[in-house]
């Protein structure tokens, strides 16, 4: 069960699906490898840049979580309060020096994103 629970004031002001004071989220899973030659360090770095310089500073990001899987696959695992939110902070993307640079060691095509809406 995929539930946030936050105080009255946060769950019936805007943003997200409130019902019963439990706010509904999506959950955005981007994976990825990293480009060949790049060392973790450097990824791990970058990564560290994107969630101060521009993740967290994105409107409706609730929680974000990058893990490396055994075959050496990465994923970044984004909950957002809504699918706009999700929406407008994907269109900034592209636009800004801290996530360009951490795409800059990504291999862009092994890039999968997909998005999921919690249920209940």
């Amino acid at each position: 069960m995929h539930l946030l629970t936050l105080p009255p004031a946060i769950s019936s002001s805007g943003g997200g699906s409130a019902r019963y004071g439990l706010v509904l989220m999506v959950i955005e899973i981007l994976r990825f490898r990293l480009a060949a030659g790049v060392a973790e360090s450097a990824f791990l770095a970058a990564d560290k840049r994107v969630q101060a310089e521009f993740a967290y500073r994105q409107p409706g990001l609730l929680r974000r979580t990058t893990a490396r899987g055994p075959d050496q696959s990465w994923a970044v695992i984004d909950l957002w309060s809504d699918e706009a939110d999700a929406d407008r902070a994907s269109a900034r993307w592209g636009q800004d020096a801290a996530t360009e640079a951490l795409m800059a060691l990504v291999d862009g095509a092994s890039v999968t994103s997909e998005r999921f809406a919690t249920l209940d």
